[in-house]
């Protein structure tokens, strides 16, 4: 565990950072897209003839005048969807026939500027005839207003375990049961989506701050009919991600499309309300729950029941349930668990990976009823985790939904959180407050959870190399593609200390695909677990080099020759050393290229709140947060820590103040921007302890799982336990996230559990 000194800090903190909006061309156009005000209708005209008289407007077009523009591409990746899915179910870059979400693109106008873009866009007419919307997956399940003609709205089925044998819910001692809805929430980078796509001769260049810029050029190489490549993808300084910036969305084939047709540069900067309205959804799923154990508290067994809303198109959010399914058991020895999914269309902007992308989901879903299941029991439900923990000896650990967890400490998570937040002292707290009718209510509240890192089978892998130069710097290239995970501080020291070399001799090179031609990319927590171990591979690669080359400049055999801080050394038959420059001097250019190919792991943690409610106002004040994460080795205590810390704030988001809501015809709230949709700011952010144990992960020779993801995956069951527990809320239905003021008054008022029971 080291602390090195974060390279990019200074110049994205002083304003020096480069990002798509900085980048100039000459000759450059701006596009403005045209959007839906309905939710749902069949589009009957757009007429474009007036925004092309708008001066500086340098052209106006619908669908039907660009009868040749492709379809979003869809791309299969690593079990998550299936092509099944969307046919007959494609998504057009401008819609052709039939709205079905509310913003969605009808015409696109490019302008001089921005300016002149958006007074076109204004000119432009469209007649649609409304139809009914549907914006939950409850509403769309009965199929009585259908996205599309002849197809059922539920796009994909799927399973994970076996069904539970009828005997099991009647023999049980307790059997727990309930209903969550995890809300739509919009990830809200700090920077939008971004495209500048510039023709160059025979070839294509896009700019995009991007997680996946490979999988961008293959899937635009594939729209235009060309080979990939004649595509080169750069990602330069990126505002931010979490997951909402890895796809080719309809505006990126517009682009495109446009920039080879008419020969120039044009670019497509997203404001914030235009994110707000068609940027990419997490979550939103409805669940059923039903968890039962026996009179000791052992779980017997643990139904999921999962109606996911994926949006309008069926697109990778797909296959995100599965995820959840994959994922339902939890830390717990539950030896029946039987996880079934419906994937279903509604009229909103479509569902996709947002950070913990299905985890989330499982762990609030298993830790929300782990609470329920003891005031059943009446076990404290820190004793009923204790009891159904799966043990250190018993890893690698088989669930019944097919996942195997490589490797945990769940016990030692949870011991050393409880610790931390002081637990006794806080339930000795509870009973004086109970005890005092003056007093406002106090829970405590705890989640653990387990959740998948570095993605599915068939992309786990990365590719990367090292290249010596003649001054003895080395240039590191890899596939990933930041957007603030602090690559350009841990890549370049993980290679210089494998080689044994200062760290400002190493520079590190991504996300530009003509000077790295293969790669993955940024997502699942990959980065330290895939990519930081290819490059000690690379390192391993490059130093047998070194060895061998030394050996046949200095007639030796390669057994003779050792690497020793940066340089060749003969271990026998004098002092001979090199350096890495003399090495290359001597012998020319080196150079190693590598494919890593890594296991999955499984990050582990355990959350624990303290929250105080007002039961008159409906306030909920989080008094103490504290998060204890297991991530394997921790290569960087700072980037770790700062990881833990934004998705903590994220999860708080989501238990208490994030969430779409819509109007009767099925149009978001969002008139006002950030007022409509609430985000925790610094006043809303309590202090947040965060402490970690290390389980190292046999699935990778650096030990490191992955980090980005914890706390939106720990922290909302945490506080929304916490409230419950406050409130002695009878009916988990009656807390359903965000704990909005009214929500949490209304369940003050509702009935307790029983006295004595927690």
């Amino acid at each position: 565990m080291e602390r090195w000194t974060r390279r990019e800090d200074e110049r994205l903190l002083t304003g020096k950072g480069r990002y798509v909006a900085d980048i100039r061309v000459p000759g450059c156009l701006d596009a403005a897209f045209v959007r839906s005000k309905l939710a749902h209708g069949s589009l009957r005209s757009v007429d474009c003839a007036a925004a092309r008289d708008v001066p500086g407007v340098v052209g106006a077009w619908s669908a039907a005048d660009l009868p040749d523009l492709p379809p979003v591409p869809h791309t299969l990746l690593a079990r998550l969807s299936t092509q099944e899915a969307v046919a007959g179910r494609e998504w057009p870059a401008l819609v052709k026939d039939r709205v079905r979400y509310p913003g969605e693109a009808l015409a696109v106008v490019l302008g001089e500027d921005r300016y002149r873009a958006e007074d076109g866009a204004a000119e432009v007419t469209a007649v649609i005839d409304p139809l009914p919307a549907v914006v939950t997956p409850s509403a769309a399940l009965d199929d009585s207003v259908r996205l599309f003609d002849g197809l059922s709205n539920t796009a994909l089925l799927g399973e994970a375990g076996a069904p539970v044998d009828p005997a099991v819910w009647q023999d049980a001692a307790a059997v727990a049961e309930a209903t969550y809805r995890q809300q739509l929430l919009m990830p809200s980078p700090m920077e939008c989506r971004t495209i500048l796509a510039v023709p160059e001769g025979d070839r294509l260049t896009v700019w995009s701050g991007h997680q996946m810029p490979h999988r961008l050029r293959r899937e635009l190489a594939a729209l235009l009919g060309w080979s990939a490549d004649r595509v080169r993808v750069v990602v330069p300084d990126t505002g931010g991600a979490f997951g909402s910036k890895s796809a080719a969305f309809p505006e990126f084939v517009v682009v495109a499309y446009l920039a080879v047709t008419l020969g120039r540069p044009v670019r497509w900067i997203e404001d914030r309300l235009e994110s707000m309205l068609v940027a990419t959804r997490g979550r939103g799923q409805d669940q059923t729950v039903r968890l039962a154990a026996d009179a000791e508290g052992r779980l017997l067994a643990y139904e999921l029941t999962i109606n996911a809303d994926v949006g309008a198109y069926p697109h990778l959010g797909v296959g995100l349930p599965m995820q959840t399914a994959w994922m339902a058991p939890g830390a717990y020895t539950t030896p029946h668990v039987h996880a079934t999914l419906r994937s279903v269309l509604t009229n909103t902007m479509v569902t996709y990976p947002y950070r913990g992308a299905g985890r989330p989901e499982a762990a609030i879903a298993i830790e929300r009823t782990m609470d329920l299941l003891a005031r059943r029991l009446g076990i404290d439900p820190v004793e009923l985790r204790r009891r159904n923990f799966i043990p250190p000896d018993a890893f690698p650990y088989d669930t019944p939904t097919g996942r195997r967890y490589d490797s945990g400490n769940y016990a030692a998570a949870l011991d050393l959180a409880l610790e931390t937040v002081g637990y006794d002292k806080w339930r000795a707290e509870q009973a004086r407050r109970r005890g005092d009718p003056d007093a406002l209510p106090l829970g405590i509240g705890v989640s653990c959870y387990v959740e998948r890192s570095g993605g599915e089978p068939g992309g786990l892998h990365e590719f990367g190399s090292l290249e010596v130069h003649e001054d003895g710097t080395v240039t590191a290239r890899c596939g990933a593609a930041p957007s603030g995970q602090g690559h350009e501080t841990v890549f370049p020291a993980l290679v210089a200390k494998a080689l044994g070399i200062p760290e400002a001799r190493v520079r590190l090179v991504e996300g530009d695909t003509d000077e790295q031609p293969e790669g993955l990319g940024s997502f699942a927590s990959r980065s330290a677990q895939v990519d930081g171990a290819m490059f000690q591979q690379a390192a391993r690669l490059l130093v047998e080099q070194a060895r061998e080359r030394a050996a046949r400049l200095w007639d030796l055999p390669a057994d003779e020759v050792a690497w020793a801080d940066g340089a060749v050394h003969a271990t026998s038959g004098g002092p001979a050393v090199l350096g890495l420059a003399e090495l290359v001097g001597a012998t020319g250019p080196l150079r190693v290229e590598t494919r890593y190919e890594a296991g999955m792991a499984f990050p582990f943690g355990a959350h624990v709140a303290v929250t105080e409610v007002d039961p008159d106002l409906g306030t909920v004040n989080v008094l103490r947060l504290v998060a204890v994460d297991d991530c394997g080795v921790v290569l960087d205590p700072t980037v770790v820590h700062g990881q833990a810390y934004g998705s903590a704030v994220q999860g708080i988001g989501q238990a208490l103040y994030e969430g779409m809501t819509f109007d009767a015809d099925g149009v978001p709230h969002l008139a006002n921007g950030f007022l409509d949709y609430l985000l925790p700011t610094y006043t809303e952010i309590p202090p947040i302890e965060i402490k970690d144990t290390c389980t190292p992960s046999p699935g990778t020779p650096l030990g490191a799982k992955g980090a980005g993801e914890s706390g939106c995956i720990g922290t909302p069951a945490a506080i929304v336990n916490a409230v419950a527990d406050a409130l002695r809320v009878a009916d988990p239905d009656l807390l359903q996230m965000p704990l909005t003021p009214d929500s949490v008054w209304r369940a003050a008022r509702a009935p307790k559990h029983e006295e004595g029971v927690r």
